[in-house]
């Protein structure tokens, strides 16, 4: 298909800030936000092109669709490169070749409609020319703006978090900043859409740092394990795999079997979501940038093991460096190999395996060495306190994946609260009632009871129920979206769960964030209500276990 077929161009007023434009109508249709910012990233004199397609291009809704860049275009655009080759003569060989556009089949690079250049002036018949030049200084403004904006994130958990430290207060301060910000941009919205769109645009820096690195965030309890399980019996242990999968199957059941029947019942049309923006793919030059500071950290640790500070503190950056490591490598594995090995479990292995290397070299034992790794202090941390660090902003970075699913979440409300409420109460109930009844000891039992909610806020809610083994908690957190991850599909299909809601809805609020990742890698339709259940079953979770009722009673059903 031409993109001459589909494309309308419009007359736009400057931006009303950096890199956000009003929003255009077409048939008094809102079309999203076109960011100014992505073109200049890449060099480009501003141009904005909005467009009215076909539904049936693959993209959009019902009369329209529209195409936008959101954020960085290499991220928007779902890949490691976004190229537009163009001509400034008449020839027509330029080719859009990625993400949506090529959905669109576009084979040509000349846009048949007018452009309406806001940096050169005027209209005319034109095809946007590629000024690849971008020197220093816009790598520098990137990492300022990721840095600010990242930074307020850091800043407002930890303000939060001694707030309520402060006051006593056992609600999940994270939990309430998220809440709190998505009213606040809410309301906004409501008030004034193109402020809204300014403090979204501001942060989509930070959303999609976190949305590259998140996996690491969970991993730091996953590679103190071997700490964490010395002290249970290898009955316990059984008993806890034991309930991980059974539970995990039960969970998905209901989550899927609600929706169906709900699905049913109020008969909601399905319609396309506008499309998630998906941070860049690794490369192989950070894969060997992060090997060297590696081996250089490691020198480092074992000649002076106190550089830094204390010894933990000395070793971070070769340990954070063998995190990273493991996970870049272990995401360049095919499909196939990540259902064998996932990224999360080869970083947990080079970290043990960096552990091993440096324990050895310093004659301090491997126990000793990975004891260093996470130490829960903040005046001596390791490399697994840092990366736990951001645990709190990605909960608050959940305020802003809701708010550009706000739509879906209207328009399918009753599946999104009857699914994800269900599953929530059976997941905590179910756990609590199965480690009682095979005899597993309280705590233990306190600690697995959040096994179908992320990390973010399993830990927190290990916490309320007084859960004394947290690394265990993420652990098993962990182990059931890598079974969720594996085999979700499977058992979906078994089940006979064919629509896009029911499947996200099931996998996510059973197996969360590594279920979610790999149904969106081969089922992309179901990516938003599996990002809407991961977040809202972590929500709906914590939210139940703060009630003095419902916490008294899950420890009651424990056995505590």
């Amino acid at each position: 298909m031409e993109l001459s077929s589909c494309v309308a161009t419009h007359r736009i007023t400057p931006p009303i800030a950096p890199g956000v434009f009003p929003v255009v109508r077409i048939k008094k249709k809102p079309l999203p936000y076109v960011y100014h910012q992505d073109l200049a990233i890449l060099g480009w004199k501003s141009s904005v092109v909005s467009s009215s397609c076909k539904r049936s291009s693959g993209i959009g809704g019902a009369e329209s669709a529209a195409l936008f860049f959101c954020s960085r275009v290499k991220a928007s655009l779902g890949g490691d490169s976004a190229f537009l080759r163009s001509s400034s003569s008449s020839s027509s060989s330029g080719r859009l070749c990625h993400g949506p556009w090529t959905c669109l089949g576009v084979d040509s690079g000349r846009l048949g409609s007018r452009i309406n250049a806001l940096g050169g002036g005027g209209e005319g018949d034109g095809v946007v020319q590629a000024r690849p030049t971008r020197g220093i200084i816009q790598p520098a403004k990137e990492a300022l703006h990721l840095g600010v904006s990242m930074g307020l994130f850091l800043a407002l958990d930890t303000y939060l978090k001694n707030l309520f430290e402060a006051n006593a207060i056992r609600f999940p301060s994270a939990l309430f900043g998220m809440i709190a910000l998505f009213a606040l941009l809410n309301l906004v919205s409501v008030v004034n859409e193109g402020a809204a769109a300014r403090v979204e645009a501001f942060f989509v820096p930070a959303n999609l740092f976190i949305q590259r690195w998140l996996p690491l965030f969970y991993v730091p309890s996953l590679v103190v394990v071997p700490l964490a399980v010395k002290d249970i019996p290898a009955a316990a242990g059984m008993k806890i795999s034991a309930i991980l999968v059974g539970g995990w199957i039960a969970s998905l059941a209901v989550a899927g079997f609600t929706a169906v029947r709900v699905r049913a019942m109020v008969k909601t049309q399905l319609l396309p979501a506008d499309p998630i923006p998906k941070p860049a793919p690794f490369s192989s030059k950070e894969v060997w940038s992060w090997a060297a500071v590696m081996l250089l950290s490691f020198v480092m640790a074992v000649k002076q093991p106190t550089a830094l500070g204390p010894v933990s503190t000395t070793a971070l950056p070769f340990f954070l460096s063998a995190t990273v490591l493991g996970y870049l490598l272990g995401s360049r594995l095919t499909a196939d190999a990540k259902k064998v090995l996932h990224p999360i479990i080869s970083c947990a292995i080079t970290a043990n395996l960096a552990a091993i290397a440096l324990g050895f070299a310093t004659h301090t034992g491997f126990k000793s060495t990975l004891g260093g790794y996470l130490t829960k202090s903040s005046g001596n941390p390791g490399a697994g306190d840092l990366l736990m660090g951001f645990l709190g902003s990605v909960i608050l970075s959940f305020a802003f994946s809701l708010f550009r699913q706000r739509k879906v979440v209207q328009r399918h409300a009753a599946e999104i609260v009857t699914a994800v409420g269900m599953t929530s109460i059976f997941s905590l109930y179910s756990t609590a009632a199965a480690g009682r009844l095979l005899g597993l000891p309280p705590f233990l039992t306190c600690s697995i009871v959040p096994r179908c909610v992320t990390v973010a806020l399993a830990l927190p809610i290990a916490r309320l129920l007084e859960g004394s083994n947290i690394s265990l908690t993420a652990a098993v957190v962990v182990l059931t979206g890598l079974v969720g991850a594996n085999f979700a599909q499977t058992l979906m299909n078994t089940f006979g769960f064919t629509d896009p809601i029911a499947r996200g809805m099931a996998t996510a609020s059973s197996s969360h964030g590594l279920g979610t990742a790999a149904l969106a890698a081969e089922e992309p339709e179901a990516l938003p209500f599996c990002a809407i259940a991961y977040a809202f079953t972590g929500i709906f979770s914590t939210l139940l276990c703060t009630l003095p009722p419902v916490r008294s009673s899950l420890l009651m059903i424990a056995g505590a």
